[in-house]
């Protein structure tokens, strides 16, 4: 059995397992596209080949070009890190950045 996740307009309306030949067969219509439940991040959790950088959830927005499924974007601030295609907040970035520089707040710490 595998996961799959029904894409419309980009956007994933509904995730089920099946077969993949039951997928085939249409009978669920089309759109469907398999999602791995142990991806994330760009990351297989048990060490196999990662599949489309996430495990798919219902408004999740699937990209073509990527070929990666994208959590929602919890704030508008937040930019797409490239390598794992979660959102992650720009103060974060700052922190990083001031971090590897050496120029952190003392009060703050390097993340």
């Amino acid at each position: 059995m595998s996961h799959f996740a029904k894409v419309e307009n980009g956007i994933v309306t509904q995730v089920l397992v099946a077969e993949q030949d039951f997928i085939n067969t249409g009978a669920m219509g089309h759109g469907w596209i398999q999602t791995s439940y142990n991806t994330h991040g760009g990351v297989h959790n048990e060490g196999g080949t990662p599949l489309r950088k996430n495990y798919a959830g219902v408004g999740y927005t699937y990209d073509n070009d990527r070929d990666a499924f994208i959590p929602p974007q919890p704030f508008p601030s937040w930019i797409l890190n490239e390598d794992t295609c979660y959102g992650k907040h720009q103060f974060q970035e700052i922190m990083m950045i001031r971090c590897i520089l050496g120029t952190n707040q003392p009060l703050l710490g390097c993340l």
